[in-house]
This record gives C-alpha cells, structure tokens and sequence, in this order.
C-alpha cells in the first residue's frame, strides 16, 4: 500500500477529529473579532457621530488586505501554514493588547485606531487564506463543500452573537476591557492550533523563492483552469453591486418602511439566521449536484431578494424580513460553495496564492461600491438602489448558467 494511500485513509478517518479542535478555536476568534468590529463602531459613532469616520474605518481594515494579498499569498504557500495561522493571531492579539493599553492610559486617538484596524487586516490577510488553503490537506475531497457549509454556519453564529456581545460589553465596561476579550479569542485559536498536524502540500520539484514569479504562478493556476477567471469574474461584479446595498439596510427599515431602531435590529438578526440556515443546510445535507450551478442560483435568489425589497410598499415590512432571510440564505449558499469549488479545482500548493488573490480583486471593487454608497442613496433613492443593484445581480446569474467551462468546475461535487 502507498504511502499516498495511507495518508488518504488516515484523513478520511480522522478529519472530523481534526475539525472539531480547530472549528472550536475559530468560534472564539471569529466571535471576539465579531465583538472588536462592532464595539469600535459603537465607540466611534458615539465619540464622533461622523459617517466619513466610520467609512475611513471600514477602509482601514480592508484596503491593506487588498493591497498586500498577492504577497501574503505567496508567503502562505511557501512556508509552514500552521505557523502562519498561529503568528497571524498572535499579530491581531498585539495590536488588540496596544490598543486596550491606550484606552487605559487616556492617549487613545482615532489615527490609532485606523492604524491597528489597517495591521489588523494584514494579520487577517495571512490567517484567512492559510486556512482556506490548509482544508483540503486535512479532509478529504468529497467533505470540502460540507466543511465549507459548517465554517459559514459558525462565522454566521459569531455574526450574530457578537454585535450583541459587543454592546453588553460596551454597557458595562469601556473599550480596553473589549480588547482584552479579544486577545482571549485569539489565545484560544492558537491554543487549539497547537493541537493539529497541518502536512505541507508536496511539490514536485524545488525551486529556489522568488517572489515575483511564485506571484505568477498564482495568476497562471487562475487563468490555466478553464472556467475560473469566469467564476472569479461573476463573483466580483456580484459584489460590487452587493456592498453598497448590504450597508443600506438600516437606512431601508427607516426611510421606506418607516422602521423603529428595533425593526433595525430585527433585520440585522434574520439576515444572519438566513446564514446560519443555509451554511448548516450545506454542511449536513450532503448535496449531489453541480455545485457552480448552485452558485448561480444562490446570486438569482441574492438578486431577487433585493429587487422584491425595493419594490414592497412602505407597509411591507414583513414581506422585507422574509425576503432577507432569503438573500442571508443565498448568501451563505454562495460563500461555502464558492470556496469548495475553488478548493477542489486548484491544487493544494498553490492555494494560498489563489485565495489571497481573490481577496485582492474582490476587496478592491468592494471598496468602490462602498464609497459609492452615499451617493448612491442620496442621488438615486434606496429603493431604487434595491432594484437596480437586485437587476444586475439576477442578469449575472442568468448570464453565468450559459458560460459551459464554468459549469465544468462544479462536476467534480458530482464525481465525488
């Protein structure tokens, strides 16, 4: 029996162990990092009450992501990603610990806290496309999309209870006292870390490090496979029209449905639910069907939700909470399906690049939506913003149904 063969016998048996460790550790880093995101959104909306802040805030913590993804990716596939997971926490610990430190001491200012929020997003631009990279080491390849479904279910979890965290935290104690919490999480996930073997992809022949060309080789592993250019392609115009809307919502409950701070509320808890349920839908039900197509469908649900939402009269508020748990639903379906995919049909060691390309390319249109959104909703109306933003989003995912090489990549999930 080859060694090859053992090692696969050995993860078909014993993934589920290895999971379950990391899986805990990653709860408790996704829920403080949840609580860290809205507190400092609380902090800053009561200390400045300035929108422009809270946008430059946002920019802080994804624009290095997107500038330093090509780098990070090449580093992730060329040294030990276990390492790599466990400095990247550690990194996000420091920054939490320096910025309770200034809380303590009265010299907190708002320049620091875009800077932490900036070394933030480095740390986070190596640790999300190591473990990305690292599943398909340690699971066997007709597990990737239900492990994806499962990780959806638990960062949806975290997204829920850590806004909620978050303000209990801030109604008792102040900002630093947060922090702290945060540097727990992260103590948490290195702890659970220490416990995994993550193997090294293996690769067929050394080569001496060069970054530039490893660089290349990411972008040639996207543009080789027939197909993935067109899915990354589809996601990206997805996004660029999903960001602006996704920040709208609170202002959509109070403008067009005359909505209460708890109707607010109530929406930002659905559309979680709606993730949740779809992430564990996809990660218990083992799903014979071509995954790219569910793709497809997840954007054509995304964009009707929005549409129908736009177009409710100003009473409909119910019918709007329907339709975002749809679209938290379609979302979640997207996100894990979309990660498998990329996961089964790009080779271990090339990965890391892969992913961090990605998030190069999808941050940066992220980012334009983003600025985008004031004008948007001051120029064109927010319902109108629904619709529009809905439309396009349908007509992607029409669009991608017609395109044969990317429906290919989903075959493997019927041949697994």
């Amino acid at each position: 029996m080859s060694d090859t063969h053992l090692k696969k016998k050995k993860m078909k048996n014993h993934w589920k162990k290895v999971f379950a460790i990391i899986w805990t550790g990653q709860f408790f880093s996704y829920l403080s990092s949840s609580v860290v995101g809205f507190a400092t959104i609380l902090w800053l909306s009561f200390e400045t009450k300035s929108a422009e802040v809270l946008a430059f805030a946002a920019i802080a913590s994804m624009l290095p992501q997107g500038i330093i993804g090509p780098f990070t990716g090449v580093l992730i596939d060329r040294w030990d990603r276990k390492k790599i997971m466990i400095f990247s926490d550690l990194f996000i610990a420091l920054c939490s610990l320096v910025l309770a430190f200034m809380v303590f001491s009265g010299n907190l200012h708002i320049a620091a806290i875009y800077t932490l929020l900036a070394l933030r997003s480095v740390g986070s631009a190596f640790h999300g496309p190591s473990m990305q990279a690292s599943v398909p080491l340690l699971a066997p390849q007709e597990e990737l999309t239900r492990i994806s479904g499962i990780n959806q279910m638990i960062m949806s979890v975290s997204s829920i209870a850590g806004p909620a965290l978050g303000a209990l935290l801030m109604s008792s104690f102040n900002l630093g006292y947060v922090m702290l919490f945060d540097v727990l999480g992260a103590l948490i996930a290195v702890g659970t870390l220490l416990f995994v073997k993550i193997p090294k992809p293996e690769r067929s022949e050394h080569i001496e490090p060069h970054v530039f060309r490893e660089m290349r080789e990411g972008f040639q592993a996207i543009l080789s496979k027939k197909g993935l250019p067109w899915l990354f392609a589809f996601s990206v115009i997805v996004l660029l029209f999903l960001m602006p809307v996704s920040v709208l919502f609170p202002l959509m409950t109070l403008e067009h449905f005359n909505g209460t701070a708890y109707q607010m509320s109530i929406i930002e808890v659905v559309w979680g639910v709606g993730m949740v349920a779809g992430g564990a839908f996809i990660g218990f039900v083992k799903l014979k069907t071509n995954e790219v197509v569910l793709i497809n469908i997840s954007y054509i649900l995304l964009g009707l939700s929005f549409m129908l939402s736009g177009i409710l009269p100003a009473n409909g508020f119910v019918f709007f909470v329907l339709l975002t748990s749809l679209g938290g639903i379609a979302g979640a379906l997207y996100h894990a399906m979309f990660t498998a995919t990329v996961q089964k049909n790009v080779a271990p060691e090339a990965l890391g690049r892969v992913f961090s390309l990605y998030g190069s390319i999808a941050i940066l249109p992220s980012l334009v939506g983003l600025t985008a959104t004031g004008f948007i909703a001051d120029h064109i109306g927010i319902d109108y913003a629904f619709i529009y933003s809905g439309i396009i989003i349908i007509v992607a995912g029409i669009l991608a149904m017609f395109v044969k090489n990317m429906l290919k990549l989903g075959e493997k999930s019927l041949n697994s």
